[in-house]
C-alpha cells in the first residue's frame, strides 16, 4: 500500500484560503452535487474502509457522499466540513433523512484544519483541490490529521481532459471561459493531472494514482447534464464572476447556455468527465 513517510507538525501560523469558490451553491450547482454518491464518486476508496473508521470528509457540500461514508462505517464516525456555513444545514438534513447518527458537520478551511494530529483513519476530499489556493499545503494538512496507517484520499476532475461529441464551438468556448474564470479565482481547473505531483510535493510517497470517468449519453443523462450547465452558466456564482471579472458579457453567457441546450438535444451526444484519484497511506 502507499505510505506517508514525512513527519508533519501543525504550522505555527495558520494558512488561509486565498481562492474563491467558482461555482457557489446555486440550485443548478446543487443539482449536480446532490447526485454524487460514494459509489459514483469515491469507488477507489471504498475497498479500504472498515466499519469502525473515523473519517473526515473535506468540502462535504450537501453531504450525499458524507452520508454514504457514514453508512459504510456504522461503528465509526464521519465529520463533514466545508468552508460555506450555509451548505452545512443541507448536509445535516441529508444525514437526518437517512437516520444516520454517526456524523457531524463543521466549518473548516483545508489549509488549516482545526483538529489535532493523527485524528482520522481516512481524510477524504472530492472535487476540492481544484478550488483551493495552495493544494500542496492542503495535502500536508490532510496528512497531518490522518492517523498512522490511515488513508489520504483525493479525487478531482480535469477540465482540459473533458471531451464530447458532436463537436460544438459553443462548448469549446464554455471550456475556455470556465478555465479562465477558475484560474482568475485562484484555482486550477486542470487539477486532476496534477494530483500526483502535488502529493509528491507535499511529502507523500508510494502514491496509488488511478482515474475514472462520469459519462453522460442517454437522453435523460444528456438532458440533466446539459440543463444544469445551461442554468449554471446564467444564474450561478460562475456567471457573476465571469461577468464581473470581464471574462464574458451576458450575451456571451447566453450563447454558451444555448450551446449546452443544443448539445443536450443531439441524439448522438456523448460527454465524458475524467477524474484523477490518489490514495495514500500514512506510515505507521
Amino acid at each position: 500500500m502507499p505510505t506517508y513517510a514525512v513527519s508533519m507538525s501543525k504550522p505555527q501560523e495558520k494558512a488561509r484560503e486565498t481562492a474563491v469558490y467558482t461555482h457557489g451553491h446555486h440550485e443548478s450547482v446543487l443539482r449536480s452535487h446532490t447526485w454524487r454518491t460514494a459509489a459514483n464518486s469515491a469507488a477507489y476508496l471504498l475497498g479500504s474502509l472498515e466499519p469502525r473508521m473515523k473519517i473526515l470528509d473535506i468540502g462535504c457540500g450537501p453531504g450525499t457522499i458524507t452520508a454514504d461514508l457514514a453508512a459504510l462505517v456504522p461503528e465509526g464516525h464521519v465529520t463533514g466540513v466545508d468552508r460555506a456555513p450555509e451548505i452545512l444545514d443541507r448536509a445535516r438534513d441529508t444525514a437526518a433523512q437517512r437516520n444516520l447518527t454517526n456524523s457531524d458537520f463543521a466549518v473548516a478551511d483545508v489549509h488549516a484544519l482545526d483538529f489535532p494530529d493523527d485524528t482520522f483513519c481516512v481524510v477524504h476530499a472530492h472535487q476540492v483541490l481544484q478550488h483551493v489556493g495552495d493544494p500542496v499545503r492542503a495535502l500536508r494538512e490532510m496528512a497531518r490529521v490522518t492517523k498512522p496507517d490511515g488513508f489520504i484520499a483525493v479525487r478531482d476532475s480535469d477540465y482540459a481532459a473533458m471531451t464530447w461529441y458532436p463537436a460544438s464551438p459553443g462548448l469549446d468556448g464554455w471550456l475556455d471561459l470556465y478555465r479562465r474564470v477558475a484560474r482568475a479565482n485562484g484555482g486550477e481547473p486542470d487539477a486532476g493531472r496534477r494530483l500526483k505531483s502535488w502529493a509528491l510535493a507535499a511529502g507523500l510517497t508510494d502514491i496509488t494514482a488511478t482515474s475514472s470517468t462520469w459519462t453522460f449519453s442517454t437522453p435523460d443523462e444528456r438532458a440533466w447534464w446539459s440543463g444544469l450547465w445551461a442554468d449554471r452558466t446564467l444564474a450561478s456564482a460562475f456567471a457573476e464572476r465571469a461577468t464581473a471579472g470581464g471574462h464574458a458579457t451576458p450575451e456571451q453567457l447566453r450563447a454558451v447556455s444555448d450551446a449546452w441546450r443544443d448539445w443536450g438535444e443531439q441524439e448522438d451526444g456523448w460527454f465524458s468527465v475524467l477524474h484523477a484519484e490518489i490514495l495514500c497511506r500514512k506510515k505507521a
